[in-house]
């Protein structure tokens, strides 16, 4: 999905001797005519700016054409966290077998992206201007919605090629900031982990938009050793939900699971299941006698201890 994306971005720096009409993607107008009147309706409804979010769906899906969004109406790639209940696609992103939510039809995709935008962690983005595009773009970054540090510039450049602004411009709008968080106080987007212990180590509970490097300097543990402690690589997306160690993994799992079984769910690899026991993987092939070739089936059986 991603090289997908970065060949359509290349679209919006073609020279600049063109005409704006050139550097224009036919499938990015048809999604826009498509779904700005849902994306006006949930800015109606939220206060969220319509620019905003035809920007992000057309960016996060090609304009319509990914997998996600043409299988399970996922327009945002929005996986699921901890707090989803409904059901979800493995889709490889920055590594295999990532949840994604499945959505019954594009428009309650639309809606679940707008009440994702509600949480906390977005809380002071409703004290800006409906009209402030690039504020908005920026505090989605600045707030932990991407990883990538051209996203706001990539959101403000697909709205200024498509004059989606216009659209925010809307007579029904608020023009202002919503009154409900006008006197809200703006909490801190990094707010600080708390330290946890899964199998005897101690680890914390990673959060949507953390990376490596973010928690290397809040926790004070070297990139190194986190990557390390977490037989990970540096370009590994960090799981919301899942636990960060801040030791090296045991070669054991829980007491808990002795005589037990660890019965694989759809969805699951290797490492996961490696993370949520806090155990090592070369540890966790070698008790099952599997090879690092080996891809765990939905309901088979693995010894974590």
């Amino acid at each position: 999905m991603k090289s997908f994306l970065s060949f359509l971005l290349t679209l919006f720096f073609l020279p600049l001797n063109l005409s704006a009409q050139a550097q224009r993607n036919s499938s990015f107008e048809r999604y826009i005519e498509q779904y700005k009147d849902v994306a006006v309706d949930q800015m109606h409804k939220y206060g969220i700016p319509a620019s905003i979010t035809l920007a992000q769906g057309l960016l996060e899906s090609g304009g319509g054409n990914s997998e996600l969004a043409r299988k399970s109406n996922n327009h945002f790639g929005i996986k699921c966290g901890a707090d989803w209940q409904g059901p979800y696609v493995t889709h490889f992103d920055d590594n295999r077998n990532e949840r994604f939510r499945v959505y019954a039809s594009p428009s309650q995709g639309f809606e679940d992206h707008s009440q994702f935008l509600l949480k906390p962690r977005y809380q002071r983005l409703f004290r800006l201007s409906i009209l402030d595009y690039k504020g908005w773009a920026r505090g989605l970054k600045a707030c932990g919605y991407a990883t990538s540090p051209t996203y706001a510039d990539r959101l403000i450049s697909i709205i200024e090629l498509y004059q989606l602004n216009d659209l925010d411009e809307d007579p029904r709008a608020p023009k202002f900031i919503m009154p409900e968080y006008r006197d809200v106080p703006v909490q801190p987007v990094n707010l600080f982990h708390a330290r946890v212990s899964n199998n005897n180590i101690p680890c914390v509970v990673a959060r949507r938009g953390d990376t490596w490097e973010s928690l290397a300097r809040e926790l004070k543990v070297s990139k190194k050793n986190l990557l390390k402690f977490n037989e990970a690589f540096e370009e590994m997306e960090i799981e919301e939900g899942s636990f960060v160690y801040l030791q090296k993994k045991a070669t054991k799992g829980p007491d808990f699971m002795k005589g037990k079984w660890h019965k694989i769910q759809r969805g699951e690899s290797m490492y996961s299941i490696a993370q949520k026991y806090g155990i090592r993987l070369s540890s966790l092939y070698k008790m099952n006698f599997k090879d690092a070739d080996f891809e765990p089936v939905e309901d088979d059986l693995l010894r974590v201890r």
